[in-house]
């Protein structure tokens, strides 16, 4: 008896702990895709998360190479998909770009991160 109360609390615990592990806002994959090289100039740059977000407490900004903010400042999350967050960005000239986000869950964690991309001609 006291075995099967052990084996029932660690299963709790595990299933407790996973749970736990999962209740953060990864992000899942982008368009243009992390470390990707593109040709062509993107309309905008689009991040997929594991959880949904909250709107007015999550952002994105696309920078050149010199740190200036180059999108339009128009970040959104979906209206039909709560995990994708996106921003528009004017015509890009070839070079690398770096996308900085940082977003807040349903569940009231925040992640952060960043990734970078390159404009080929």
């Amino acid at each position: 008896m006291k075995r099967s109360a052990c084996v029932i609390a660690l299963l709790a615990w595990l299933l407790a702990s996973m749970q736990s592990a999962h209740a953060h806002a990864f992000l899942d994959h982008a368009a243009p895709a992390v470390g990707s090289t593109i040709h062509g100039s993107p309309a905008e740059v689009r991040l997929w998360f594991t959880q949904e977000l909250e709107p007015a407490f999550s952002t994105i900004r696309v920078l050149d190479q010199s740190g200036k903010q180059v999108d339009k400042a128009d970040k959104a999350v979906d209206r039909d998909d709560k995990t994708l967050l996106r921003v528009s960005l004017p015509q890009l000239p070839p070079g690398t770009y770096q996308v900085v986000w940082r977003v807040l869950s349903v569940d009231t964690h925040v992640t952060e991160g960043d990734f970078r991309f390159e404009v080929a001609p």
